[in-house]
């Protein structure tokens, strides 16, 4: 597990921390208790308790904490001196995600080549993201003829990935080069172009309207100031059970961001502000619906219409576009 802090201190043989957690893994409607054992029987002065750096009471309430694995640290004050000693946790959610399924409403064609990374509406137009050396594109399209209104050829060392629109500006992702474009919506003219940070690959991308959210192919979705686009926070997705990784195409849809994740026909709903995987969306039937060929692949791409309150998702190299609602099984 990869913690969000640093576990680095050299381990005390006169302390360590002892938690509630067992295999040092809790859930969220949990309180995790935290204590020091003392093997030398010091006369403690006083324990400061810190998770990812910020200061903690030794019983902390973990209903409205970030889920995934987490730093935790205590500094020991005895005898004139202090020592650190530190451990991680891992949080889990506390309830296992709901299965949805769906209704198809409407199916409109969708360019057969296209390896879709990115897919979202901006204004009542569909734009899209595509992928491959030699072939990553950024369109606008019409999705009801499946007509290329607007398209930009990447540079053959770029693999396109995912895409979101905010405030006039598209923001268009590549996978390993370490870098991100950034298009003017309206003349499609690429406007300038930014890195990553600790986020080391570029998988998916959208917005709440004020803030990034982009995937990197691991269990972290990461928090970009759109103007600087500086990480500027992650979170981590997380079941009741374990953490789900490769996550891909993102999309931001009433309050919760949906993510497809590679090589799965599915997409999970999660909970932005902790990173809850609240839901999971299956399409496994999806990919029967369309043209069987060699290089037919999964599902990817993800767009909610909120002129008409409904979600189109297609996939690598679909040659069909499905306009869905989404119900509970």
């Amino acid at each position: 597990m990869i913690a969000c802090g640093s576990n680095s201190e050299k381990k005390s043989k006169d302390f360590s921390i002892t938690t509630n957690a067992v295999k040092n893994t809790i859930s969220n409607n949990e309180t995790l208790t935290l204590s020091i054992k003392n093997s030398k029987n010091h006369t403690v002065d006083s324990v400061v308790y810190k998770m990812n750096n910020s200061k903690i009471e030794n019983n902390l309430d973990l209903s409205t904490a970030k889920l995934g694995s987490h730093a935790i640290e205590a500094t020991v004050y005895f005898n004139g001196k202090n020592e650190t000693v530190s451990t991680n946790v891992i949080i889990l959610n506390s309830v296992a995600p709901k299965i949805y399924i769906f209704n198809i409403l409407n199916k409109y064609p969708h360019d057969i080549t296209s390896y879709t990374q990115g897919l979202e509406f901006y204004n009542g137009e569909l734009y899209e993201s595509t992928g491959q050396l030699g072939k990553s594109k950024l369109r606008k399209v019409d999705y009801k003829t499946g007509e290329v209104l607007e398209n930009i050829d990447l540079a053959n060392e770029y693999f396109g990935e995912g895409l979101t629109v905010l405030n006039d500006k598209i923001y268009q992702l590549t996978w390993q080069n370490n870098i991100g474009f950034v298009y003017d919506v309206n003349t499609f003219k690429k406007t300038s172009s930014f890195k990553y940070g600790k986020s080391k690959e570029g998988w998916g991308i959208c917005n709440d309207g004020n803030v990034l959210y982009k995937s990197d192919g691991t269990e972290r979705i990461w928090l970009l100031n759109p103007e600087t686009l500086a990480e500027i926070d992650n979170i981590q997705t997380y079941t009741n059970k374990g953490k789900i990784n490769n996550l891909n195409e993102l999309e931001w849809i009433n309050g919760k961001i949906y993510a497809n994740r590679y090589q799965k026909n599915g997409v999970a709903i999660i909970n932005p502000e902790n990173g809850a995987i609240e839901g999971v969306i299956d399409f496994s039937s999806l990919k029967e619906k369309v043209k069987q060929h060699p290089t037919l692949d999964v599902l990817n791409g993800i767009a909610y219409n909120p002129d008409t309150n409904t979600i189109f998702v297609t996939g690598k190299h679909w040659d069909k576009l499905f306009e869905v609602e989404i119900v509970e099984k």
